[in-house]
């Protein structure tokens, strides 16, 4: 049921951290990827080494904040595996500016990766899905959206916040289409940004945690492949958590 052997995966951000995590697991899983990234070079390498363990790949320097090459971008891999399946929204900014200091710009521009790269993400993918009447649409939010984290910004927090929303919204439009849509809620992975922050702050962050470590990547990974494999077929507007038991509910 898991299995995802024939199908198309998109996954935006996929350079590196989270996203090549998830590139990762859904090649693994036996999808075909195609890896997204505003940075071409990243994208590259990670093709050619996931080709050199037998993945079929392909790379798409792109950046989601602009509509009409994000569009392109998705077309290519239409065009390259005849489908997409699964799309994942993964690109995102995570700065921890204090909210006293964000300035306009900051904030405009986390907000336009995280939250208007979604949502076109959601609606180029939909469309495509829509016609087909079939696909998977994957989120990746954040538990800072669901309640206050020192460990991000008020930004941030605010674009998953509002993802969440956007998830339950395209969930609704599209299932009438046969296609789910669904947000993954991460906290405390193992990723550049926590391995950035200093050893006190990783400490004080650990203990916070019912589990007590941090989650790995490829944990995110496999939520991911769940829910757009055979077995997460009957879910659609959730959000998955994946926080070691900091946010219960």
């Amino acid at each position: 049921m898991f299995a995802l052997s024939g199908r198309a995966a998109f996954v935006t951000g996929a350079g590196r951290g989270l996203g090549e995590a998830i590139a990762r697991g859904l090649g693994e899983a036996g999808a075909r990827v195609a890896l997204a990234d505003i940075d071409g070079a990243a994208v590259h390498a990670l093709a050619h080494a996931l080709q050199a363990e037998g993945r079929e790949c392909i790379a798409l320097p792109l950046d989601v904040r602009d509509e009409a090459a994000f569009a392109r971008g998705f077309d290519a891999a239409v065009q390259h595996f005849g489908t997409v399946d699964v799309m994942v929204n993964n690109a995102a900014l995570t700065p921890s500016t204090s909210l006293w200091d964000i300035g306009a710009g900051e904030w405009d521009e986390v907000m336009a990766v995280n939250l208007r790269g979604g949502f076109f993400g959601c609606r180029i993918a939909g469309r495509h899905m829509r016609e087909r009447r079939s696909g998977r649409i994957v989120n990746l939010a954040s538990m800072a959206g669901q309640q206050p984290s020192t460990a991000s910004g008020v930004h941030y927090a605010a674009s998953k916040a509002a993802l969440l929303a956007l998830t339950r919204a395209f969930a609704q439009e599209m299932a009438p289409h046969g296609v789910t849509v669904n947000a993954i809620a991460p906290a405390a992975i193992h990723s550049p940004v926590l391995d950035a922050m200093d050893e006190p702050r990783r400490r004080a962050l650990q203990a916070t945690i019912p589990l007590g470590r941090f989650g790995e990547a490829r944990e995110v990974a496999a939520a991911v492949v769940y829910l757009a494999s055979d077995a997460g077929a009957f879910v659609t507007g959730a959000t998955l958590d994946l926080n070691g038991g900091r946010f219960m509910r």
